[in-house]
């Protein structure tokens, strides 16, 4: 899998210790933020459908979560792409790569997909909810293959 570029350097740091912290502790968060807003969704979803009236604060909670996922995902993306050069000097170590940009492009789909859900649009919200069912199937395998990474760097 070593068709990507080499860029030919390699950071000279003493630990990258610092920056997986920050990868482990970025995907522990974005997990959780993608949990809490399948909930706060299927709310709102439930609410919509029985007629029922929802908390003034719920859909702007919802907004506000997935745009701190999206950062963090972008977060992710910046740590791996640093890290992996630093350590290795080139990008395509393992099947990680692919499936964090398949997480990116999902997470940023499911945004734009969010900024278009209006009542004269109903296939922007069916679209919000496929691109999140497959950002679960992404998720799932981007923790599996990043595990597999982590124990490359782990002494």
């Amino acid at each position: 899998m070593r068709d990507f570029p080499q860029v030919g350097f390699k950071l000279d740091l003493p630990s990258f210790l610092w920056l997986w912290r920050i990868a482990a502790w970025s995907m522990g968060l974005s997990v959780t933020l993608y949990a809490l807003l399948a909930l706060s969704g299927l709310w709102v979803r439930v609410a919509r459908v029985r007629s029922l009236s929802r908390p003034a604060w719920l859909g702007l909670a919802h907004v506000v979560m997935g745009s701190l996922l999206v950062a963090l995902v972008l977060l992710l993306l910046a740590v791996g792409v640093v890290g992996t050069l630093g350590y290795y000097g080139d990008l395509g170590h393992s099947v990680h790569l692919p499936a964090g940009l398949i997480v990116v492009s999902l997470t940023l789909a499911s945004a734009w997909s969010a900024s278009r859900i209006l009542a004269q649009k109903p296939w922007a919200r069916s679209l919000h909810i496929t691109l999140n069912l497959a950002l679960l199937l992404g998720f799932a395998l981007v923790s599996a293959t990043g595990w597999s990474v982590v124990q490359k760097y782990l002494p």
